[in-house]
């Protein structure tokens, strides 16, 4: 059922990185996000993927992990993701994207999870560096970063308790729990 595979596609930040992600899984899950819908069905985006160890620890540095956990630096060697999808807007079809990204990103990771693979969409990026890392010519703008990989890390959704703090956090145990509105809070009519 759809909302089973919604409810476990959650961010997932610490990846078992010697289990690896093959270019095959990695296009099978960009052709879920190039069969989703597009704004005036222009279909501007265009991917990037990314299997190779020694071309994922290029990339790392140039992303930003988790703004809630402010004492995390991000995951650690060994529990770094096994690969990632560089989404990219194509200026030249559109050079405003605003929906896509996002559409196309949630298909890929119900998808990944789906396939058994855990991810993490990010945003926050250097930019610059990575373009230069993964020489990107400037026609394209980078609009995410999905980080994949085996889960190594269990995430528990939360009901949102009464003073509204909608911060994830870390239990003792390494758990990741996540606050989530109720139904009837989200419902205006």
């Amino acid at each position: 059922m759809i909302k089973d595979l919604v409810t476990r596609s959650r961010s997932i930040r610490r990846f078992h990185q010697d289990v690896p992600v093959s270019r095959e899984s990695l296009a099978q899950l960009v052709d879920l996000a190039r069969l989703s819908p597009s704004g005036a069905n222009l279909q501007p985006l265009k991917y990037i993927l990314i299997a190779d160890p020694a071309l994922c620890a290029k990339v790392f540095p140039y992303l930003a992990w988790a703004g809630y956990l402010k004492d995390w630096p991000g995951p650690v060697q060994g529990e770094r993701p096994a690969a990632y999808i560089v989404v990219l807007g194509d200026k030249r079809i559109r050079p405003v994207i605003e929906h896509d990204a996002g559409i196309a990103v949630q298909s890929i990771r119900l998808g990944a999870t789906e396939m058994g693979w855990g991810g993490c969409i990010i945003q926050s990026i250097q930019r610059r560096e990575l373009r230069l890392v993964l020489e990107i010519p400037e026609d394209f703008e980078i609009l995410l970063v999905l980080a994949l990989g085996k889960p190594k890390e269990t995430v528990v959704l939360e009901p949102m308790g009464p003073d509204g703090d909608v911060q994830y956090w870390r239990d003792a145990e390494q758990v990741h729990h996540v606050p989530k509105r109720a139904l009837d809070d989200i419902i205006v009519r």
